[in-house]
């Protein structure tokens, strides 16, 4: 079946006065129909300004330099911006990163959600204020009838982000894209969030991306992973291949830098620090900080290549180190 988002060699460039920061560097990446997808790297990997530019909201000084963006077949890119609108919202949702600030300041959160259910399904205003209840209460918010009165400064952080996620879900999308919905919040909350969205999005059968940095939530809630280093893709698997075999010398690193306590050694930072994206290095953006790195690397970027069934890498040492292995 063909996955419901196609994204083909897209690239994603700033222009600054200093020079083009290349944010993105031409990735290849799909959406299967009812998965939930974690987008992983570090800070700076480009994780966010890929959702921005699937949500088509990418604006100057940056652009959109190249590739396309299907959506259950449509080039989102080639759409007029009018109905470009009609999708956003409707069967693609985001649930930004600072809930607080993403919400309306000057209006009830109950008004902003039943706003949602007026303007693209087209209900009466009692109709969408019941509407607005009932998500409310499917989102664990306790007291909806009260809490739908309520402005975003008298909500806790966890609250809006249960807000933001009723908002997102209100129009039941078919791709939700989570950009780090658990930023700020303390840990048994962070959890609570991570369980809502898997349930909803199992109850729904909306298909996931969720951005993260954080490969622990990755691996309790995602089917697959890709990783993200400096604007580029260097690895895509489902969950269990990528922490049982991790490929790519960028992610082997980031999997050793997950807080252990069966091991000696319970942290091993990354090391070297992410390049700088402005003209950025024509080969592998780790080059400089990896230590299997070849002559090539730094000079011509690697395709992705099958690793296994559902596991592909972009790396010319583990393809080198594949080849050289004995068989048998």
């Amino acid at each position: 079946m063909r996955p419901l988002l196609e994204v083909e060699n897209l690239s994603v460039a700033f222009d600054t006065d200093e020079g083009t920061v290349g944010a993105v560097d031409a990735i290849d990446l799909d959406v299967r129909r009812g998965e939930i997808l974690g987008l992983v790297g570090e800070s700076g990997s480009g994780k966010s300004v890929t959702a921005l530019a699937v949500f088509r909201l990418i604006r100057p000084p940056g652009r959109i330099a190249g590739g396309s963006i299907r959506f259950d077949g449509r080039d989102l890119l080639a759409l007029p911006e009018e109905e470009m609108r009609r999708i956003r919202g409707a069967q693609i949702a985001m649930v930004f990163q600072s809930p607080r600030t993403a919400l309306n300041p000057v209006l009830p959160v109950g008004r902003q959600i039943a706003r949602l259910y007026r303007l693209h399904q087209g209900c009466s205003a009692a109709e969408a204020r019941r509407r607005t209840l009932e998500m409310l209460g499917l989102v664990g918010i306790p007291e909806p009838e009260r809490r739908a009165r309520d402005y975003a400064h008298q909500l806790s952080g966890g609250m809006c982000q249960r807000v933001m996620i009723a908002m997102a879900l209100a129009t039941s999308p078919r791709l939700l894209l989570a950009d780090e919905p658990t930023t700020g919040l303390d840990v048994s909350i962070a959890a609570q969030i991570l369980d809502l969205l898997r349930d909803l999005g199992r109850r729904t059968g909306a298909s996931i991306v969720l951005i993260t940095h954080d490969l622990g939530v990755v691996a309790g809630l995602c089917d697959r992973v890709a990783v993200m280093h400096a604007g580029q893709l260097v690895e895509c698997a489902d969950v269990r291949s990528l922490f049982r075999e991790p490929a790519h010398p960028y992610t082997r690193a980031l999997v050793r830098s997950i807080p252990r306590v069966d091991r000696e050694v319970t942290m091993e930072p990354v090391p070297g620090v992410v390049p700088s994206l402005l003209d950025a290095p024509p080969g592998c953006r780790y080059a400089d900080r990896c230590p299997d790195v070849l002559d090539v690397c730094r000079t011509v970027k690697p395709a992705r290549s099958a690793r296994a069934r559902d596991h592909e890498v972009a790396c010319y040492a583990t393809e080198a180190a594949r080849v050289a292995a004995p068989r048998g």
